[in-house]
């Protein structure tokens, strides 16, 4: 349980370094941003995987395949359905942010809303990858998860700051889309020791989950700004460490 309060906290605390982050140099370059960013989603593309999706499979038995099918589907849609109610985070991020620098303040915060709720799921799923009792395998997925979390808190910092937000204000919102994940991480861990017969199919949802922000938001986003090739092969490098890492730890 410790474990899983560190991990829970050091997930949801890389949001607050990236916010750090965005405090001390406010323009950050749609390169680094993107590579750091493609980077992330290799990592959480392999954690998913490697994670979740093929534990899935095995822990479920003789209709394996069919529960983690179901799984990664019923993930998927949940994040439609929360991407119906919130904006999509490359809608108000990047070229559009700076050809509007004094944005609607309104706006700004339906953004911040939209990386809270989207945090919500991503700490469920590193909640669930230690509620299957991998250990190794759990650290690799709030692994990917804090490495994404980093960039998301960079990018929320300029846009409140522009919207006259006050910095403390500004600081505090970052933390709190921070501590969502902090929650749902908790969520996603309790629910998976209390009722372990669920196991198969939430780690299928947690893995869908991934997929989903990992197609819907990170890749979009990384390939907006004309950085498509080196976005790709630091998706890649990402992919190929988590790989490299799963199999010493195996």
């Amino acid at each position: 349980m410790e474990a899983v309060l560190l991990t829970a906290l050091g997930v949801g605390g890389a949001t607050v370094i990236g916010a750090v982050i965005g405090f001390l140099f406010k323009k950050i370059s749609h390169t680094f941003s993107d590579i750091v960013l493609s980077f992330a989603a290799g990592v959480m593309l392999a954690a998913a995987v490697l994670g979740l999706i093929l534990p899935s499979v095995e822990y479920g038995g003789k209709y394996g395949i069919l529960i983690t099918i179901a799984g990664i589907f019923a993930g998927a849609v949940c994040l439609n359905f929360i991407d119906k109610l919130v904006p999509h985070l490359h809608k108000l991020v990047g070229a559009d942010q700076e050809a509007h620098p004094n944005a609607n303040l309104g706006k700004v915060l339906l953004f911040v809303t939209a990386i809270a709720i989207h945090n919500l799921p991503e700490g469920i799923a590193a909640g669930v990858g230690f509620g299957s009792g991998d250990t190794a395998q759990a650290l690799i997925i709030a692994g990917g998860i804090a490495l994404q979390n980093i960039p998301e808190g960079m990018v929320i910092i300029a846009p409140m700051l522009a919207a006259g937000v006050p910095p403390r204000r500004t600081f505090v919102l970052a933390m709190i889309t921070g501590l969502v994940e902090v929650v749902g991480t908790l969520i996603g861990y309790f629910a998976v020791s209390i009722a372990s017969a669920i196991l198969p199919f939430a780690l299928a949802f947690a893995g869908g989950t991934m997929l989903y922000v990992i197609s819907d938001e990170m890749i979009p986003e990384t390939h907006a700004h004309g950085h498509e090739r080196g976005a790709t092969y630091a998706l890649l490098i990402g992919f190929c460490v988590m790989l490299v890492t799963d199999v010493l730890l195996g």
